[in-house]
């Protein structure tokens, strides 16, 4: 039996469907940002850092330092709306953290979408969690990092839920 080898090579050429990226989950604050980083390939995350914060301003050179060394295609911004689904002050913060943040990938000619995700209720999640779990012994230890891996699960859960930054109206 003959085979093609141009079929063959073909098939082994052909980029797979969906690309396996790298996604960053940041839970945004003002005085500190939970990290947490996934895969597309398995849909999981891990808590990877928490970064400190001066007003609502990351140390940007390292943030982006993150983004280009492990090779992040994707960041997803937690949006901290009320329960109402209105914005709050924290949530419009976030939207200029947001645009900031894609602006200066830009700057660094990043392959990198930045988008935004409904993070209502991981802060109370993540301490739940940690109590369950045995990872903080007290109520004021951080938990940041896990809320950026359920805000993560959120996203996995639903790609469709989050919105490029680029289809946001500047406020």
């Amino acid at each position: 039996m003959m085979v093609d080898s141009t079929l063959i090579t073909d098939t082994l050429d052909a980029e797979p469907a969906i690309k396996p990226h790298l996604v960053l989950a940041l839970d945004y604050g003002v005085k500190k940002m939970g990290m947490a980083l996934g895969n597309t390939i398995t849909e999981t995350a891990r808590a990877f850092d928490i970064l400190a914060m001066n007003n609502g301003q990351p140390d940007w050179d390292n943030l982006l330092g993150i983004i280009k060394v492990w090779g992040v295609a994707k960041v997803v911004v937690g949006l901290p709306l009320n329960m109402d689904g209105s914005s709050s002050m924290l949530s419009k913060r976030a939207h200029k953290f947001s645009r900031r943040l894609a602006h200066r990938i830009m700057e660094q000619h990043l392959p990198v979408v930045v988008s935004l995700c409904d993070e209502r209720l991981t802060s109370v999640a993540a301490r739940e969690i940690a109590w369950e779990n045995g990872w903080i012994k007290n109520e004021r230890d951080p938990i940041d990092d896990i809320s950026a891996c359920i805000l993560m699960s959120t996203y996995f859960a639903d790609p469709s839920s989050s919105i490029a930054i680029d289809a946001i109206k500047a406020d």
